[in-house]
């Protein structure tokens, strides 16, 4: 896995993104309660803006960590978005991508960095 300092991960298999955010995120924003999902075949750069997850807190934006075209959501997000909270890094992911630009995924940090970025 991968991850944005803007709090997403991504997994890649082949030439498919999977991404969601982190257990860090979801924990600083609560209990969610909306997901907002992109379109199934937009395509995005990275860094774009793909959605918002809203919480009882507050409402965060959510960016894209890698460019791509959007092949699937996760549709359970809309009658259970608390899966996000539940169980972040499976149920809770959040789209699927087919990379457009596999360089982008040199940009992002690892477990090891990522653990840095949160805690400092």
């Amino acid at each position: 896995m991968k991850y944005s300092k803007e709090h997403e991960w991504v997994k890649i298999e082949g030439d498919i993104a999977t991404v969601g955010i982190t257990h860090h995120a979801q924990d600083k924003l609560g209990d969610v309660v909306f997901v907002e999902l992109p379109e199934v075949g937009k395509a995005f750069k990275q860094m774009d803006e793909f959605g918002v997850v809203e919480s009882v807190k507050t409402v965060s934006t959510l960016y894209s960590p890698v460019s791509g075209k959007v092949t699937e959501v996760n549709k359970d997000l809309s009658a259970k978005p608390e899966l996000i909270n539940d169980d972040p890094y499976g149920n809770g992911w959040i789209m699927k991508l087919k990379i457009s630009s596999p360089a982008d995924a040199d940009k992002l940090i690892g477990s090891d960095d990522y653990q840095k970025l949160i805690e400092g």
